[in-house]
């Protein structure tokens, strides 16, 4: 009986606001439960501010449960982060990479990629006609601006009206859809920190002797977090695209932190200005070329927000905690909204059944990714010159983290009585 009620059982309608990293890793989770899936992109063409990304392990155990193929991304191993002294260019650190469990099979590894090899995996694994479930819908240039979250509906920019079971809110750190589930506008807020953010072309790098400090220890093939500046100033690179590529994020207290968010127009030379009492080792990698515009980003949080919530409506990734980059968790939180959905809202859920199901979402999410987000903005705002790594305790809180496991226990405790309770994922 329970097989024919599954068989029999109407896929939810989802619409999704936003398809960046947290909005299709939420339509590959939903789309694998067997819903229909909507996604709305406001832009004419998706393509993903920044270069690099890391993927950590808690993230990489959910994306491998989708399907997830880490071999697409041209990746990088990233378990190791090694700090050296800005300004003597030696002493070498661990900083405690987290490698994989047991439990893992050994195939959470964290990785480094490119934003964008990442972001079209996703896409591929959320629209493509092969895999499980009906192939979500990716509608570009499809602005949305606003959402009636009792009855799931959304209104576009061109006036149609969307109606669904469920509407998720994954349009980032300036969400439209927050003001709409919050009852009230909630603005991000700066931190006082902007980065400058590019790619350097690696091909070049072993013809450049004042680099062999780089090319010839391995451990630096990985990462490098260079501190120790007399200011809060931090800069960390790390190889992606099969090393072809090196990723360069420079950090620095900044009080300008006006709008806009970022200004691709910055130049290699107020890049070298700017940490400019760096050892002349490491400024030498600015001798490669850039490959990419430099872009001079301001960092912003979402402050802790009263709900995430309301009726059939949610936000998910950086509309609902978006956070600065200082543990490297920002899309991971997001992947793990987005694999916490898809469990709990499995094939079978009714929509009358969709509000207790995201009460136990924002009851699973909204503690851990504010814990993560504050973590992040405490070593951002610590101003120590030398940014010690976090404890082993937030290290193991964060990293060891099973989303998909922990929400499968609550769904088995919570909803094992009810026609949703179906397994999943």
């Amino acid at each position: 009986m329970a097989t024919n009620e599954v068989t029999l059982s109407r896929p939810l309608k989802v619409s999704i606001i936003g398809a960046g990293l947290g909005g299709l890793t939420a339509a590959i989770a939903l789309r694998k439960s067997g819903h229909n899936v909507q996604v709305f992109e406001a832009s004419d063409k998706q393509t993903e501010i920044g270069a690099g990304i890391t993927l950590q392990v808690n993230a990489l155990r959910v994306l491998h449960q989708l399907g997830f193929h880490t071999a697409n991304l041209q990746g990088v191993e990233f378990d190791t982060m090694v700090r050296l002294d800005a300004r003597t260019g030696s002493g070498t650190l661990n900083s405690g990479g987290a490698r994989s469990t047991t439990e893992d099979n050994g195939r959470a590894r964290p990785i480094a990629c490119h934003r964008s090899d990442f972001r079209n995996e996703l896409e591929r694994l959320a629209t493509a006609e092969e895999g499980q479930g009906t192939p979500a819908q990716l509608h570009l240039g499809s602005k949305v601006l606003s959402c009636d979250p009792e009855v799931g509906s959304i209104t576009l920019a061109n006036g149609n009206t969307i109606s669904a079971d469920l509407v998720i809110g994954a349009d980032g750190i300036h969400s439209t859809i927050r003001s709409t589930i919050l009852g009230q506008a909630v603005q991000p807020l700066p931190c006082g920190i902007s980065c400058f953010r590019f790619l350097l072309d690696a091909s070049g790098v072993k013809d450049i002797p004042d680099l062999r400090w780089y090319t010839d220890d391995p451990h630096l093939h990985k990462g490098i977090v260079w501190t120790g500046f007399k200011s809060f100033r931090m800069i960390v690179i790390y190889p992606v695209r099969n090393r072809t590529l090196i990723n360069f994020v420079g950090s620095f207290a900044d009080e300008d932190q006006g709008k806009p968010d970022w200004a691709p127009s910055a130049t290699r030379q107020e890049v070298l200005e700017k940490f400019h009492d760096a050892h002349s080792k490491f400024l030498r990698l600015l001798d490669l070329p850039i490959v990419t515009p430099i872009l001079k980003w301001k960092l912003r949080t979402v402050p802790v927000l009263g709900n995430w919530i309301r009726g059939h409506a949610a936000l998910l990734g950086d509309s609902a905690h978006g956070s600065v980059p200082f543990m490297g968790q920002g899309a991971s939180m997001a992947i793990e909204d987005a694999g916490v959905l898809g469990v709990l809202l499995s094939l079978g859920t009714t929509k009358d059944e969709i509000p207790a199901r995201l009460a136990a979402y924002e009851t699973l999410r909204k503690e851990r990714a504010e814990f993560v987000s504050k973590k992040s903005l405490d070593r951002a705002l610590s101003n120590d010159v030398y940014y010690e790594p976090p404890s082993p305790e937030t290290l193991a809180r964060v990293m060891q983290h099973d989303a998909i496991q922990v929400a499968q226990q609550y769904v088995s405790a919570h909803f094992s009585g009810e026609t949703g309770a179906r397994k999943n994922i």
